[in-house]
């Protein structure tokens, strides 16, 4: 955000010019001060922005000092930040305009003009970026997709019958636009008419990672004629993507996205910056998937969470900004908080082959020099200084997959089929299944379409090409249509009961894949584009076929998916898929027609054409020089230009959809999808006092790696669910169901959702599944209606857990479902810093064990009550006693790392704050 500056703004005598003194900026070079030269580049736009928002009130002198000191004041100082903008996707961003539309109901009730809740922030709203899929291989002789590409049916091969064309009711059943009144097109609908500064991108266009970068990203922005560098939070943790094209970005919870987009700026503490220096020499059969898992491992063993990592080298210049944004992407997985790679000729040259004008990268060039943000990775003088320094041998990376389980568990290829057969050999746990060994050569036969095939353990059952997040770059995509090609030219297919997919990251993915002629064979082998969003990783897949289900049940088989994308925690893709593995688009080619993970690709052949002639990988995989010349042909400005025009033209359904004209959004009762939420019930002018917890159940006791999927679950609605119960009393059929992610706007649904998650393994029950015990009668009982209970019975709750509570994308319904359920403290022994900000934004407390204790250790059975003592006046970190009604107390340290944490959860959480400074 950015207000024009006055003449008593305390760094005005920083401002300086360029263009002939035609666009002001401030310099903090002007500060003449040394330690500025030293600063990691990352370190220095928060610099930059902070002395730019300086107001002494949000920003003080103060803050600005502790940056330049930041050697001495790492992981001591807490600092504000005001991103230049807003992006949400759609899971967290329609509930976050849906809570924006209830604050305007609630400060209107206190007479206050409900107009003043408006985002000041700019915000970008992405409408595709979550998709479910409810059909495999069906494609109609004259679709159009969204970039204009006419996708034709193949004669050559027919793989599975159409059923026939999808009912208009599949994908939504209420009779209202899209999921809700809020997927609005600027100037036409409610959100973006009643809401200043929110920009709506329309369906049809991209997923919020590839939009943000194709799209929205300006590396600086010129406002009022101020030039300043672009940065951004986002509500998805992989905002970091960003990163790669030297523009500062992370992903924060909706509910801190919904503070910053009404002016209050993101607080952190001042982080350790971590330089990654990158020598050696890519070797040329290796894709930037493996460079990326390779520079994953290594960082995930340095033990970097919460850190910045600083990428300097000269290694650097050999990674395209794909290659780059490719590996900022991963910043989640090992637990960063960004990747960054400052602006160099390459960042350059990739904007010169998009929308930008000669004009504005000189100017991008002009300022990033004169503020000393632009890098030469050659030259080692500019190398500033890091709080440590990890080197990494790029010579060294070959190609890995990950899983079966957990992405961190990466395989190297070439040991594939040795790992999986260990898997089957080893005890239930992060990788094995523990299959007997008479059991581990089963095979069950099955009909598919009137012909037999069999399935065995390892068998490959969904196979889906992703290109969103992870494996954006052109080059991995390129490779694996080019391998499709030559699979195709080689007489290799599919079978037809593998669920294979195709989602491109944005139409300009489609675009440079139909340009470069290799769509087609994605289609002949089954890969059909199904859309542009979250689909496949989210568990969104289309029912496997019964006979693949039947066999899998029969044989109880460790059947596999394997995807190009970057979540895969086991029953994730489908709760009868046991082993999924994140590997590169073209090694999910390559393994969908082996049909099976148990292969050596050196060793065995990929497959026997219909002339009996063996066909090896080695033989199908286009070299790196053949990928770089089509990518180079294609890859060009005019497919950039092609996105722009179908960003400002939408398409004829969206621009005809009708929305209402008012302040106050009309809430239509009836409806199934948004429901005003009460998370302003009973607000008050004044804040209350604090109140301690006492005598509380714990509603759960849970173990180590408590996920946000094991939380709120962004899948299809299970038939037996709480939240099931609901729509069936609305008169909903389950196909009418729909998924979480698509009725995130109703908190009805969403709060029965919450720990609905058939993984949830609660110590209370000693089995995985949504159920806990309701203490005082002993009963189990959906999580839901236990807590229903609770509330009932004017009795609070806390969760007891484990290790790394709370990792995984970032979601608001992690923080408010639990709020909604009555639970009032977490306590656990560590959590992950995005989760642990959200429950503060919703007024929960996140209460950490001492170390070396947890509730083994202190003896808990979580069927205690227990009191928690808050004082009269709270402080960040402080400790706090617990007592239970054993007789026992212990310590833990509240979580609230500012002094803006502690007055949040005063308030009751984040947006009932927002809302008071209103009234």
């Amino acid at each position: 955000m950015f207000v024009c500056p006055s003449a008593e703004h305390p760094y005005s005598h920083l401002i300086d010019t360029l263009k002939d003194g035609r666009i002001k900026f401030f310099n903090p070079q002007k500060l003449n001060d040394p330690r500025y030269d030293k600063l990691p580049l990352s370190i220095r736009i928060l610099l930059e922005a902070a002395v730019r928002n300086c107001d002494g009130f949000y920003t003080k002198k103060e803050d600005v000092q502790n940056l330049l000191d930041w050697q001495q004041q790492q992981n001591k100082a807490e600092v504000p930040f005001s991103p230049a903008r807003i992006l949400l996707q759609d899971f967290t961003g329609i509930p976050a305009m849906v809570d924006l539309a209830a604050m305007r109901d609630a400060v209107a009730k206190h007479g206050v003009d409900p107009s003043l809740v408006n985002p000041k922030c700019p915000t970008d709203l992405i409408v595709d970026h979550s998709l479910q899929i409810d059909y495999s291989k069906w494609c109609e002789a004259h679709s159009v997709e969204a970039s204009g590409v006419r996708v034709v049916k193949l004669p050559a091969v027919t793989l599975q019958p159409p059923l026939g064309r999808p009912p208009a009711s599949v994908q939504q059943i209420e009779n209202t636009p899209l999921l809700c009144p809020f997927h609005l097109k600027p100037a036409d609908q409610w959100c973006s008419k009643a809401f200043k500064n929110v920009n709506v991108v329309p369906p049809d266009v991209g997923a919020v990672h590839q939009v943000n970068m194709e799209y929205l990203s300006r590396v600086v922005q010129v406002c009022d004629g101020f030039i300043y560098p672009d940065s951004v939070v986002g509500t998805d943790s992989h905002t970091t993507m960003i990163n790669g094209l030297g523009i500062l970005g992370w992903g924060v919870g909706g509910i801190e996205s919904e503070a910053v987009m009404l002016g209050q700026p993101v607080s952190l503490t001042l982080p350790q910056v971590v330089g990654c220096k990158l020598v050696g020499n890519i070797n040329p059969l290796t894709t930037s998937i493996d460079i990326v898992l390779g520079i994953t491992k290594h960082l995930r063993q340095a033990g970097i969470a919460g850190k910045f990592v600083e990428f300097f080298g000269p290694g650097v210049s050999q990674l395209s900004a794909p290659d780059r944004t490719t590996i900022a992407n991963m910043c989640p997985e090992y637990n960063a908080t960004v990747s960054f790679f400052p602006v160099d000729q390459v960042t350059l040259k990739h904007f010169k082959k998009t929308n930008f004008t000669q004009e504005k990268l000189e100017l991008l060039e002009s300022y990033m020099k004169a503020v000393k943000l632009f890098r030469s990775y050659e030259d080692p003088s500019e190398d500033p200084e890091y709080s440590e320094v990890i080197e990494i041998n790029l010579s060294s990376m070959v190609p890995y997959v990950s899983g079966p389980k957990r992405p961190q568990d990466r395989v190297a290829v070439s040991n594939m089929k040795e790992d999986f057969q260990s898997c089957l050999d080893e005890k239930v746990g992060f990788k094995g299944f523990h299959i007997s060994k008479e059991k581990q050569e089963t095979r069950i036969p099955f009909l598919h379409c009137g012909q037999e095939y069999q399935l065995a353990h390892g068998s490959v059952v969904i196979a889906a090409v992703i290109s969103c997040t992870n494996n954006c770059n052109p080059s991995v995509m390129l490779t694996a249509g080019l391998l499709a090609k030559k699979a195709v030219e080689a007489g290799l297919v599919v079978k037809p009961y593998i669920r294979t997919s195709l989602a491109p990251g944005s139409g300009m993915v489609t675009h440079y894949l139909s340009t470069s002629g290799v769509l087609p064979y994605f289609s002949q082998l089954g890969f059909e584009v199904i859309g542009y969003g979250c689909a496949t990783c989210v568990g969104n897949t289309a029912p496997l076929p019964e006979g693949v289900v039947d066999a899998i049940k029969q044989g109880d088989l460790v059947a596999c998916g394997v995807l190009s994308g970057n979540r895969h925690f086991e029953g994730r893709l489908c709760d009868c898929v046991r082993a999924n593995y994140l590997a590169s688009p073209p090694l999910v080619v390559a393994y969908a027609i082996a049909g099976t993970v148990g292969i050596d690709f050196e060793k065995e052949p990929l497959g026997v054409t219909s002339e009996g002639k063996e066909v090896y990988l080695h033989d199908i995989w286009p070299s790196r020089e053949e990928v770089q010349q089509i990518e180079e042909d294609t890859v060009i400005s005019s497919i950039f230009k092609d996105l722009r025009g179908r960003m400002e033209k939408g398409n004829t359904f969206w621009n005809n959809i009708d929305c209402p004209d008012s302040v106050l959004f009309p809430w239509d009762h009836k409806s199934t999808y948004i429901r005003s939420p009460c998370f302003f019930s009973k607000l008050s002018k004044e804040v209350p006092p604090p109140q301690s917890i006492e005598c509380a159940h714990a509603l759960l006791f849970l173990g180590d790696k408590v996920t946000t999927d094991h939380i709120s679950p962004a899948g299809s609605i299970a038939r037996v669910s709480a939240a099931a119960k609901y729509l069936l009393s609305k008169r909903l059929t389950p196909r009418e169901f729909n998924s979480y992610g698509a009725r995130r706007g109703n908190d009805a649904v969403m709060t029965r959702g919450t720990f609905a998650s058939i993984k949830l393994q609660n110590r209370f029950i000693g089995k995985s599944g949504p159920k806990t015990l309701h203490i005082p009668s002993g009963q189990t009982l959906d999580v839901f209606e236990a807590a229903e209970r609770y509330q009932r019975d004017g009795i609070p709750l806390i969760i007891l857990a484990g290790k790394d509570y709370g990792s995984g994308n970032s979601r608001d319904w992690v923080a408010k479902g639990p709020y909604l359920l009555g639970v009032r403290a977490v306590i656990a022994e560590s959590f992950e810093k995005l989760h642990k900000n959200q429950l503060v934004g919703m007024g929960i407390m996140p209460l950490e064990f001492l170390p070396g204790q947890n509730a083994d250790s202190l003896e808990l059975s979580g069927k205690e009550r227990f009191t928690i003592v808050l004082p009269d006046s709270l402080s960040p970190r402080q400790q706090l006693t617990v007592k239970t009604s054993q007789g026992k107390s212990f310590l833990v340290t509240a979580l609230f790392d500012t002094d803006m944490d502690v007055i949040f959860f005063q308030h009751g959480g984040l947006l009932r704050y927002v809302a008071r400074t209103l009234l």
